[in-house]
């Protein structure tokens, strides 16, 4: 394991001996002041600007988390790709040690023995003769150069006082030193733009400190013992001793100095301390386990957007039709966190988990699970973990005798001979439908003091609380969760699940990324798939559905669009070969469209997704076709019904410069991970499913879907917003108008909370009836009666990605957010506003709906902001149908670069006696439409707004 040298060894005053440890450190070209130092030169930044680093040498690096900092050291190793997670803001540094080489180095063999003259018994290593007259080249060439081929552009260097374990005198010394100093000089000779940081050398930093960026250090303030195996206290005299260097280092030498310190990986509270000690001298620190195999608090503290949702959804009831994703998972995503499922009877993640998981929450379908001890165990260690747990339904074990002493739960004696009558709730028990007690589910158990009782219930002198908020999360008991109505297929929320997860899992208050709304328009998007595109049209003025709708919707209303053709439907090697000379024709007429963008519905439409891995392997199973569209002569093949007719539509239908970008699902829209890792290595996104319903007459939050599912790594399923006609229609059997209801959901998910942005769905089938098409009309005059911005499938689609991995970090009382740069908008908790003196990257902001905080819309991927309830007094976009980017902001001005797919327009608020110029044109008042042809509506327009002081 690679590792910072330093708490192994004592300090010794004159050899400044300080061998480290198990980490390593990284920083950038300039100087912090401390307090506790002299003043610093004139220019030098503050502690302000600090950059964040972080040291992770674990197998398969958080990249998610890790985003959040500047820069990120990992073991190289670990097989970790730099290119393959390329990113604006963050760059990757590899760790190399210099002064020693462990027999597992792929190098190591290719040294002379005469090189190796010595050892390290405490890592196993050998010490590297620095003095070899080969050694630089060597080092170069074996070490370094594989690397930078590998893409890394930065490197760690440590072990470099490995040399005082051989080197007795200072002649030998010196020799060595001089060594170190060659190789560093060949590194930057061969590789000049190559970033260097030192762990200590504090003895070769007069000769190479012009070559570096940074020096770090371990143990200020807290060190581990490897030998001992055990967390140390720093004593006084040696963190003086190390300030000295640090004072030295940036004053000398205008490097920047990083400390990496050592505390127990449960102990969140001991790192966040140790962290803020080592910031408040002006350095920067670092604060993690041992093994650096855990997210840190450096800097900015990573906030953990991930939820653990543990399932036991039986073998014949796929992911997909879980309660747990169809229900449970929405509520989670609207407070800012992604899930990702373990079922109980596999293999439940092992080891510290609170860096990455803000809370745990079980949803189990079994009041006893079959691996019960095992599962037990994993709970109490989470919870001593320091991991919230919120249990849904069931605990999934007993809660009498040891486990019910850990969770402070009473065993109640005997049971409800009568029915249970309510003695107290909580206002959130009785969400969508009043609790209805039953006996038979009742779980014999009544919480201690240090816990609130949500719903307690009584029958007699049995008296037990199905619900409560305790010191290590919270539970709902069944039926308290949710209710089943089986007659109408529908459910209701019992308990209000954003206020019990909020308090059970004690979720921070932080800005949450949101995929419904843009510069405070709520998102809209139109997408078609192509069932149907053969059908005729019921109705004079159109041949086919197809047709019709490209005459009386696209021509029409003229929103980004995009549209999906089955090839099996409409090519000569479909089922209608006769018909293609007029559908294939007609196709490309659509995507000529310059508002239309490609999209592919397969080859055959597979109706049953999880049938098309076995019949791909079968294909002498009878019936193999019976699950797909009845294509003469064609056997299931998944890179037919992907890769095939990608290729089918860009050779065939669409003009130079398009390409198809979109695979929509078909039929069950329940593709296995196969599927969808297919889809985006043949360079498509992917979309539909998840079966948003909600509706008057289904009014329940337990309607709306998630923003996906992630089935696996590179296999996320984005889901549609909203469902299409064949829904409202009852299957496509009437009555024709109904997709009009659809209005109902937009409404439902907007308001009181904007859950989803709107989305227009349908199928091409819509097309051949004339109520159809009115229901259509009326759809989208209501749509556009609405404050939305239109955008592509495409564009929703990498903002519901860029969700899954966005990264949220706090940096004292300033926020920190790092995404992709395709989801531009956070949601701010509460009524406090950007404040906008200061920050970085945000455009302005506007109220979210229903009282939920204030969206703060951003220029791009990354910002930096601090929030209050001052109101600016710079001028900020509050409103906007388009997108910002490169924002500058000077005093009461602000230039941005703007573009818009529909009708682009802003609204400058703030400020006073504001000029605003478009491309140097000088525009009048504050609401701005920028005009743009359809062929130019990519093109970005450089905007001014200048304002008085």
């Amino acid at each position: 394991m690679p590792r910072i040298r330093g708490g192994l060894w004592a300090r010794c005053r004159l050899c400044a001996c300080i061998v480290a440890l198990t980490a390593s450190v990284f920083g950038v070209g300039y100087v912090a002041r401390s307090q506790a130092q002299a003043p610093a030169a004139p220019g030098a930044p503050t502690t302000a600007q600090q950059p964040s680093i972080a040291f992770y040498y674990g197998a398969k690096p958080p990249v998610a988390e890790l985003q959040a900092f500047d820069m990120v050291v990992v073991e190289p190793d670990s097989g970790f790709d730099p290119t393959q997670h390329a990113l604006a803001s963050t760059q990757w540094l590899s760790y190399v040690s210099l002064g020693e080489v462990l027999p597992s180095r792929s190098y190591f063999k290719s040294i002379p023995q005469s090189w190796l003259i010595g050892g390290n018994t405490a890592w196993n290593s050998h010490v590297v003769d620095q003095a070899a007259p080969e050694w630089p080249a060597f080092y170069v060439d074996q070490v370094i150069t594989p690397l930078w081929q590998r893409g890394f552009r930065g490197f760690f260097l440590d072990t470099l006082d490995s040399y005082q374990l051989v080197a007795k005198s200072d002649d030998d010394r010196r020799k060595q030193e001089a060594g170190m100093v060659a190789v560093i000089r060949a590194i930057k000779a061969k590789y000049p733009e190559a970033r260097l940081v030192l762990n200590r050398g504090f003895e070769i930093l007069p000769q190479v400190h012009t070559l570096v960026q940074a020096v770090a250090f371990e143990s200020l303030f807290r060190g581990w013992d490897q030998g001992g195996n055990r967390f140390t206290e720093v004593s006084a005299s040696d963190r003086d001793w190390l300030l000295g260097q640090a004072r030295t280092i940036r004053e000398s030498y205008r490097l920047p100095v990083i400390s990496i310190d050592y505390c127990p990986p449960a102990d969140r509270a001991c790192a966040r301390n140790t962290a803020a000690q080592i910031k408040a001298l002006g350095i920067i620190p670092y604060v993690a386990d041992p093994a650096l195999s855990q997210v840190g608090i450096g800097q900015i503290e990573v906030m953990p957007r991930r939820i653990l949702m543990v399932i036991d959804t039986p073998s014949d009831i796929s992911l997909d039709d879980s309660s747990a994703n169809r229900i449970g998972a929405m509520p989670l995503n609207y407070l800012g966190y992604s899930v990702e499922y373990a079922h109980v009877s596999q293999q439940l993640p092992e080891g510290v988990l609170n860096d990455r998981y803000a809370g745990i929450v079980v949803w189990l379908n079994n009041s006893i699970v079959p691996n019960q001890a095992r599962y037990a165990q994993w709970i109490r260690q989470q919870m001593d973990n320091g991991i919230r747990v919120a249990f849904m339904g069931r605990f999934g074990m007993s809660v009498d005798g040891a486990m019910g002493q850990a969770l402070g739960l009473d065993a109640v004696r005997g049971r409800a001979t009568r029915e249970l009558e309510i003695v107290s709730r909580d206002p959130m028990i009785g969400f969508e439908t009043q609790p209805m007690p039953d006996r038979r589910e009742a779980v014999s158990v009544r919480v201690r003091d240090d816990a609130r009782s949500l719903l307690r219930l009584r029958a007699g002198q049995y008296e037990v609380d199905a619900a409560a908020i305790t010191r290590w999360g919270g539970y709902v008991l069944a039926p308290f969760v949710v209710m089943t109505m089986d007659d109408v297929n529908q459910n209701r929320w019992v308990v209000q699940p954003l206020d019990f997860l909020r308090q059970a899992l004690a979720l921070q208050p932080m800005p949450v990324p949101d995929v419904t709304t843009e510069n405070g328009r709520r998102l809209m998007l139109t997408h078609i798939d192509g069932d149907g595109f053969a059908s005729r049209a019921e109705f004079p003025g159109a041949q086919y559905g197809a047709d019709a709708l490209l005459k009386d919707i696209l021509e029409r209303y003229r929103v980004p669009t995009t549209w999906s053709v089955i090839e099996g439907e409409i090519a000569a090697t479909g089922m209608y070969p006769q018909l293609a000379p007029v559908l294939e024709p007609l196709a490309r007429k659509i995507y000529a469209l310059p508002y239309v963008e490609v999209a592919s519905h397969t080859f055959s439409h597979p109706y049953d997704w999880a049938r098309t891995l076995e019949k791909e392997k079968d294909r002498s199973t009878a019936g193999y076709d019976s699950f797909h569209l009845e294509i003469p002569g064609y056997s299931m093949d998944l890179d037919r019904e992907i890769t095939g007719t990608r290729d089918y539509i860009n050779e065939k239908l669409i003009p130079p410069g398009k390409k198809v970008k979109v695979l929509l699902w078909s039929g069950d829209c329940q593709p296995p991970a196969e599927a969808v890792r297919k889809a985006y290595a043949a360079g498509m996104l992917n979309m539909n499913g998840g079966d948003t319903l909600i509706s008057r007459s289904n009014p329940s939050w337990t309607a709306i879907a998630p923003i996906g599912l992630n089935k696996g790594e590179g296999a996320f399923q984005v889901f549609a917003p909203h469902q299409n006609e064949n829904i409202y229609t009852n299957e496509w059997s009437g009555p024709y108008y109904g997709f009009e209801r659809v209005i109902e959901t937009f409404e439902m998910t907007d308001k009181p909370i904007r859950f989803k942005p709107l989305n227009i769905y349908y199928h091409t089938y819509s097309g051949t009836k004339a109520a159809s098409m009115r229901a259509l009309r009326k759809v989208y005059d209501y749509a556009m009666s609405q404050p939305v911005m239109p955008i592509y499938a495409s564009d929703y689609i990498r903002k519901a990605l860029d969700f899954q991995t966005f990264a949220v970090a706090r940096d004292g009382d300033t926020w920190v957010v790092r995404g992709a740069g395709d989801l531009r908008t956070v949601r701010v908790p509460g009524q406090a506003t950007p404040q906008l003196a200061g920050s970085q990257g945000v455009v302005g902001f506007s109220p979210a709906n229903g009282g939920q905080g204030t969206y703060v819309h951003l220029d791009g991927g990354t910002a930096r902001f601090r929030v209050g309830s001052n109101t600016p007094a710079q001028p900020y976009i509050a409103e906007a149908s388009g997108v910002t980017r490169n924002l500058v902001r000077t005093g009461n001005s602000m230039r941005f670069d703007f573009r818009g797919d529909y009708k682009p327009f802003f609204r400058v608020a703030g400020g006073s006696q504001c000029r605003v110029t478009v491309d140097g044109v000088a525009q009048r008042g504050t609401r701005v439409e920028v005009a743009a042809s359809e062929q130019s509506s990519q093109t970005f327009r450089r905007v001014h707004v200048d304002c008085a002081e």
